[in-house]
Protein backbone atom coordinates (compact mmCIF):
# COMPACT_ATOMS: atom_id res chain seq x y z
CA UNK A 1 0.00 0.00 0.00
CA UNK A 2 2.74 2.65 1.14
CA UNK A 3 4.89 1.61 -1.57
CA UNK A 4 2.23 1.37 -4.83
CA UNK A 5 0.14 4.35 -3.36
CA UNK A 6 0.69 6.60 -0.68
CA UNK A 7 4.81 7.23 -1.88
CA UNK A 8 3.48 8.41 -5.44
CA UNK A 9 0.35 10.35 -4.15
CA UNK A 10 2.68 12.24 -2.03
CA UNK A 11 4.89 12.83 -5.12
CA UNK A 12 2.41 13.48 -7.29
CA UNK A 13 1.14 16.23 -4.88
CA UNK A 14 4.67 18.00 -4.30
CA UNK A 15 5.08 17.94 -8.18
CA UNK A 16 1.44 19.62 -8.88
CA UNK A 17 2.81 22.06 -5.49
CA UNK A 18 5.62 23.28 -7.01
CA UNK A 19 4.39 23.15 -10.41
CA UNK A 20 7.31 21.31 -12.00
CA UNK A 21 6.26 19.50 -15.85
CA UNK A 22 9.42 17.18 -15.62
CA UNK A 23 7.98 15.28 -12.23
CA UNK A 24 3.98 16.10 -13.22
CA UNK A 25 4.74 13.78 -16.25
CA UNK A 26 6.70 11.69 -14.47
CA UNK A 27 3.82 10.29 -11.98
CA UNK A 28 1.21 10.55 -14.76
CA UNK A 29 3.42 7.93 -16.50
CA UNK A 30 3.76 5.98 -13.24
CA UNK A 31 -0.52 6.38 -12.62
CA UNK A 32 -1.08 5.29 -15.96
CA UNK A 33 1.25 2.15 -15.76
CA UNK A 34 -0.12 1.13 -12.38
CA UNK A 35 -3.70 1.75 -13.06
CA UNK A 36 -2.62 -1.01 -15.50
CA UNK A 37 -1.27 -2.85 -13.70
CA UNK A 38 -4.24 -3.26 -11.03
CA UNK A 39 -6.52 -3.95 -13.75
CA UNK A 40 -4.58 -6.55 -15.31
CA UNK A 41 -3.49 -7.87 -11.66
CA UNK A 42 -7.04 -8.51 -10.45
CA UNK A 43 -7.15 -11.01 -13.62
CA UNK A 44 -4.09 -12.42 -12.74
CA UNK A 45 -4.41 -13.14 -8.90
CA UNK A 46 -7.13 -15.66 -9.66
CA UNK A 47 -5.05 -17.54 -12.33
CA UNK A 48 -1.46 -17.17 -10.40
CA UNK A 49 -1.69 -16.40 -6.90
CA UNK A 50 -0.49 -20.25 -6.32
CA UNK A 51 2.35 -19.28 -7.95
CA UNK A 52 5.48 -19.33 -5.68
CA UNK A 53 7.01 -15.80 -4.61
CA UNK A 54 3.61 -14.15 -6.43
CA UNK A 55 3.12 -11.48 -4.00
CA UNK A 56 7.09 -11.30 -3.54
CA UNK A 57 7.02 -10.71 -7.55
CA UNK A 58 4.27 -8.20 -7.44
CA UNK A 59 5.67 -6.01 -4.94
CA UNK A 60 9.16 -5.80 -6.86
CA UNK A 61 7.78 -4.88 -9.95
CA UNK A 62 5.97 -2.29 -8.15
CA UNK A 63 9.29 -1.09 -6.36
CA UNK A 64 10.80 -1.46 -10.38
CA UNK A 65 8.03 0.79 -11.49
CA UNK A 66 8.54 3.72 -8.97
CA UNK A 67 12.88 3.74 -9.01
CA UNK A 68 14.14 6.68 -9.86
CA UNK A 69 17.08 4.90 -11.18
CA UNK A 70 15.83 2.32 -12.85
CA UNK A 71 12.96 4.35 -14.04
CA UNK A 72 10.64 1.36 -15.22
CA UNK A 73 6.87 3.24 -15.54
CA UNK A 74 8.53 5.49 -17.83
CA UNK A 75 10.15 2.89 -19.36
CA UNK A 76 7.09 0.70 -20.14
CA UNK A 77 5.01 4.06 -20.75
CA UNK A 78 7.55 5.02 -23.30
CA UNK A 79 7.46 1.31 -25.10
CA UNK A 80 4.48 -0.33 -24.39
CA UNK A 81 1.71 1.74 -23.10
CA UNK A 82 2.02 4.58 -25.30
CA UNK A 83 2.21 2.99 -28.34
CA UNK A 84 -0.68 0.77 -27.95
CA UNK A 85 -2.79 3.36 -26.81
CA UNK A 86 -1.64 5.56 -29.65
CA UNK A 87 -2.82 3.24 -31.76
CA UNK A 88 -6.18 2.03 -30.60
CA UNK A 89 -7.26 5.74 -29.42
CA UNK A 90 -9.84 5.96 -31.64
CA UNK A 91 -11.77 2.85 -30.76
CA UNK A 92 -11.31 3.37 -27.25
CA UNK A 93 -13.23 6.90 -27.74
CA UNK A 94 -15.71 4.92 -29.82
CA UNK A 95 -16.29 2.77 -26.48
CA UNK A 96 -16.07 4.87 -24.04
CA UNK A 97 -18.77 7.18 -25.98
CA UNK A 98 -21.01 3.68 -26.22
CA UNK A 99 -21.08 2.87 -23.00
CA UNK A 100 -21.42 6.13 -21.40
CA UNK A 101 -24.50 6.66 -23.31
CA UNK A 102 -25.81 3.18 -22.63
CA UNK A 103 -24.63 3.66 -19.05
CA UNK A 104 -26.87 7.03 -18.89
CA UNK A 105 -29.41 5.08 -20.58
CA UNK A 106 -29.60 1.82 -18.39
CA UNK A 107 -29.11 4.23 -15.07
CA UNK A 108 -32.60 5.48 -16.20
CA UNK A 109 -34.19 2.71 -16.95
CA UNK A 110 -32.80 0.73 -14.19
CA UNK A 111 -33.60 3.97 -11.73
CA UNK A 112 -37.20 3.78 -12.88
CA UNK A 113 -37.96 -0.15 -12.55
CA UNK A 114 -36.09 0.52 -8.71
CA UNK A 115 -38.88 3.21 -7.98
CA UNK A 116 -41.37 0.85 -9.56
CA UNK A 117 -39.90 -1.90 -7.22
CA UNK A 118 -39.52 0.14 -4.23
CA UNK A 119 -43.42 1.36 -4.70
CA UNK A 120 -45.03 -2.03 -5.11
CA UNK A 121 -43.51 -3.19 -2.44
CA UNK A 122 -44.13 -0.91 -0.23
CA UNK A 123 -47.73 -0.71 -1.03
CA UNK A 124 -47.50 -4.76 -1.04
CA UNK A 125 -45.31 -4.16 2.31
CA UNK A 126 -47.83 -1.84 3.97
CA UNK A 127 -50.85 -3.67 2.49
CA UNK A 128 -49.11 -6.90 3.99
CA UNK A 129 -48.88 -5.55 7.35
CA UNK A 130 -52.34 -3.86 7.34
CA UNK A 131 -53.53 -7.50 6.63
CA UNK A 132 -51.22 -8.96 9.57
CA UNK A 133 -52.59 -6.19 12.28
CA UNK A 134 -56.23 -7.13 10.99
CA UNK A 135 -55.75 -10.69 11.37
CA UNK A 136 -53.70 -10.00 15.00
CA UNK A 137 -56.73 -7.82 16.12
CA UNK A 138 -59.32 -9.52 15.22
CA UNK A 139 -57.52 -12.75 16.97
CA UNK A 140 -57.12 -11.11 19.79
CA UNK A 141 -60.85 -9.61 19.92
CA UNK A 142 -62.13 -13.27 19.23
CA UNK A 143 -59.97 -14.68 21.97
CA UNK A 144 -60.95 -12.01 24.35
CA UNK A 145 -64.64 -11.84 23.65
CA UNK A 146 -64.87 -16.01 23.93
CA UNK A 147 -63.61 -15.50 27.39
CA UNK A 148 -65.79 -12.99 28.66
CA UNK A 149 -69.21 -14.58 27.26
Amino acid sequence: LSFGLLYPAYNSYKAIKTKNVKEYVKWMMYWIVFSLFTAVEMLTDIFLSWFPFYYEIKILFVIWLLSPWTKGASILYTKVVHPQLSKHENEIDSYITQASDKGYNSLLQFGSKGIDCLVNGFTVGASKVVANFLFLFLFLWRHFTYKLF
